[in-house]
């Protein structure tokens, strides 16, 4: 019999039985299948590789086609379930009313939107999974909780290094922010800067 023959029987007997035929590359070899339940490439990556690596793509990028304004995030608030939080990237313009600084580890800037004080986190140590829920990472990406949770802390960092000085001279001041709010039902949980600049927007 000749070869082509052989494989159609072979691969007639295999559909027959139940089997599942895969396809062959041009050497011959089966091409697999990719694995649905395989850990992503994360699991060699320490954490702050991982924030480096995917800031411009998954959190700046993202933030470009998803933040909202803030008045649009006050009004999804309230659809957030009793208990529960969401969190999502904000763009927004207002006032610098005053920069705390008493405590040098978790500095905070107040800036006014809509009417309202809204406490923004500077860092350098943020206390918030505000920014890796808002772009969207997930525990299923990564190899166990411990990485998860670290890389928590490592975009966090990444963030708090791109950010600009802020001291007493920006209060008065009109800036923009690009924020990662964490949202409860009805209620602001957190905010931390991502992106921050003196001036009105354009």
């Amino acid at each position: 019999m000749k070869r082509s023959g052989a494989m159609l029987v072979i691969t007639l007997a295999l559909t027959v039985s139940g089997c599942t035929v895969v396809d062959l590359d041009a050497s011959g070899n089966p091409i697999m299948p990719k694995d649905p339940h395989a850990k992503p490439s994360y699991s060699s990556q320490t954490p702050q590789q991982i924030a480096e690596a995917s800031w411009q793509s998954r959190v700046l990028d993202a933030a470009q086609q998803r933040a909202m304004s803030w008045a649009d995030m006050e009004t999804k608030s309230g659809t957030v379930k009793a208990g529960g939080s969401e969190s999502v990237f904000v763009r927004a313009s207002g006032t610098v009313e005053a920069v705390d600084e008493s405590n040098s580890r978790e500095r905070t800037l107040t800036l006014t939107l809509n009417g309202k004080p809204v406490n923004v986190s500077l860092g350098p140590v943020i206390r918030s999974n505000a920014l890796r829920d808002a772009a969207g990472f997930r525990f299923e990406e990564f190899t166990n909780q411990v990485q998860y949770a670290q890389l928590t802390r490592a975009l966090n960092r990444h963030a708090v290094q791109q950010l600009p000085k802020v001291d007493a001279s920006w209060v008065g001041k009109p800036a923009q922010a690009l924020l990662a709010v964490e949202m409860g039902h009805g209620v602001v949980n957190d905010v931390m800067a991502v992106e921050l600049k003196q001036g009105e927007a354009p």
